[in-house]
């Protein structure tokens, strides 16, 4: 697999669409944070590590979707900055997602922040994600 991050939400966004209660992720420090944030956020309700084991060999994290109404909470997860083509912004171009209504997530020196955050810290870095 060449983008992981890519592959995450794009289980994310299709177990959404047909519902589905959870989904499971395979597991990796970067994963693990960007759903953190997207839980801090309330666009999900929340999520499980789950072990090594005999079951699965190298873990993974169970994510549990929110829905508001029979609607997703989250309408758009869009992959900015790909394997291909990376996509670095400084301080003071932050980008601003669904007029300041949505998030970017941005992988900055510090660890990975929202635009919002990096913007208020006054870091630049690399824009992994837009949610909506």
């Amino acid at each position: 697999m060449t983008d992981p991050i890519a592959d995450m939400l794009t289980r994310i966004r299709n177990a959404s669409r047909v519902k589905k209660a959870e989904v499971f992720i395979p597991f990796s420090k970067i994963k693990l944070a960007i759903i953190k944030i997207m839980k801090s956020h309330g666009l999900i309700e929340g999520y499980s590590e789950i072990k090594p084991g005999e079951d699965n060999k190298f873990g993974g994290i169970m994510i549990n979707l929110k829905y508001e109404d029979g609607k997703p909470a989250i309408s758009s997860l869009k992959r900015i900055s790909k394997p291909g083509r990376r996509v670095y912004v400084a301080k003071d171009e932050m980008p601003n997602v669904l007029n300041n209504f949505g998030l970017a997530i941005v992988s900055t020196s510090q660890g990975l922040f929202t635009n919002k955050e990096a913007k208020k810290m006054g870091l630049g870095g690399e824009v992994i994600c837009e949610i909506y």
